[in-house]
């Protein structure tokens, strides 16, 4: 039987290992104060399943990983871990311990592995450190599980000589009452935060701001509320930000009916990283060879402002949006009867990562001139055209002007035919007459008296 720290009732019990027949006394810790310890006086050999047992973690991990260590080494189950967080304002610095001796320690190189993930998140952040801390920043976290494996290594191969098993430790830290917090710059010295406040927090609480930045303190200038009046929300301006040195957004929950308590939470800012820059300025559109040539200026900025930091992305009517590095774009354009309208937004990505584009620029409208020009006539001309048609329609139907054009004309009486049979009969002796006295004329020469 050997004795257990049991971390759910805190106190020692009595739990049996089958293990503790080795010669030496074994130590590890799991948590941040549970041990077992386990002695027994008598020698007695150990299967090689009870030494890879032995010289492994509850995680599963194998302590003994190196060839040199094939033969059991009772100074590989020695190595373990003690970890203890102290709280420093808004962050907390993660210390441990080993129990390596000196001269461990001069003949090997030791290095550690640390994993923390914090509290409600599935993402662990995995670091491997030569000094015994960490300094953790909570930021708006109420906490985190951390774990920390010690390793030798060899100074002269880089191998393994021994590892020991992971030392777990947990830190909880007061709640937090706002999540969704963001930030962003726009206007080049105008600085916006907005947040939420959880359905879980006291009605009687209260949210303030400040931030801190190349070394000086400012206060929320206006704090947006909501319906029940609580602060979501700080609006500052005329703020003058140098876009290497980070932004501390310092947030106090504070007890309104009980002033000794009081949350402090805090997070940091890169304002190059949340800067919302505005549409680019000076765009022109022209129809070059059948192609449209765009061109762009930056917009001002709080960083640099050379042209490799800026992403650009162009966008024309019935096309895909394309991401552009350059200050133009030129695509080909196969329909110039169509009325066209070019957009360009931007954000910085090449020198700083940043996800927030600025708005599309107003529309720039391009098409073939000419063809405009003759669509335009033909509209100008068209309208008074179908104006005056149906004025015309109007006023026949008002004084009947159809009825008199479309009136049958009366056939001519009888004595009226028989002058125009008569003058028609006149008309054809005549024209016979004068023919036979031409070819008299004609024709007398020729045949002689």
């Amino acid at each position: 039987m050997c004795p257990s720290w049991d971390t759910v009732n805190h106190g020692w019990t009595e739990t049996a290992v089958n293990l503790c027949q080795s010669p030496s006394t074994i130590t590890a810790s799991v948590g941040e104060a549970a041990r077992v310890h386990c002695t027994q006086s008598g020698e007695v050999p150990l299967s090689p399943a009870q030494k890879v047992l032995l010289g492994a973690t509850h995680l599963g991990e194998t302590a003994l990983v190196s060839p040199e260590m094939s033969s059991f080494d009772s100074d590989a189950l020695r190595l373990h871990n003690v970890l203890w967080a102290t709280k420093d304002d808004t962050r907390v610095i993660l210390s441990w311990n080993n129990n390596l001796t000196k001269e461990e320690t001069k003949k090997y190189t030791v290095k550690y592995i640390l994993i923390y993930k914090f509290f409600n998140t599935t993402k662990e952040r995995k670091e491997r450190l030569q000094e015994k801390e960490k300094i953790i920043h909570l930021k708006l976290h109420s906490g985190f599980n951390a774990k920390v494996k010690t390793q030798l290594f060899a100074k002269e191969t880089e191998d393994i000589i021994k590892e020991s098993d992971w030392t777990e430790f947990t830190y909880k830290a007061p709640p937090v009452y706002i999540q969704n917090l963001s930030c962003i710059i726009y206007n080049i010295s105008f600085f916006n935060c907005t947040w939420h406040i959880k359905a879980e927090a006291p009605e009687d609480i209260q949210i303030f701001t400040s931030y801190r930045h190349v070394g000086k303190v400012f206060a929320c200038q206006q704090y947006i509320k909501n319906a029940r009046k609580k602060n979501i929300g700080c609006y500052m301006k005329e703020i003058h930000f140098q876009p290497s040195r980070k932004i501390n957004l310092n947030i106090t929950v504070k007890n309104l009916r009980n002033s000794s308590r009081e949350l402090s939470y805090y997070k940091a800012f890169t304002p190059q990283a949340i800067e919302k820059l505005n549409p680019p300025i000076n765009v022109s559109v022209s129809l070059e060879n059948r192609s449209i040539k765009i061109r762009w200026k930056p917009p001002p900025t709080i960083g640099s402002a050379r042209k490799k930091c800026f992403l650009y992305q162009v966008k024309i009517t019935d096309h895909k949006i394309a991401n552009v590095t350059a200050e133009n774009y030129k695509y080909p354009f196969h329909k110039p009867a169509k009325r066209c309208a070019a957009q360009v937004r931007v954000k910085k990505e090449i020198c700083i990562a940043n996800k927030i584009w600025s708005e599309w620029s107003e529309p720039v409208f391009i098409h073939d001139e000419k063809t405009v020009d003759i669509l335009m006539l033909s509209l100008a001309l068209f309208c008074p055209l179908v104006f005056l048609g149906g004025l015309l329609i109007y006023a026949c139907r008002r004084y009947r002007c159809l009825e008199v054009l479309t009136t049958p004309v009366p056939h001519p009486s009888n004595n009226i035919k028989t002058w125009l049979a008569d003058e028609s009969h006149h008309q054809v002796c005549q024209l016979e007459d004068w023919l036979v006295q031409q070819c008299q004329e004609t024709c007398s020469p020729v045949l002689g008296p």
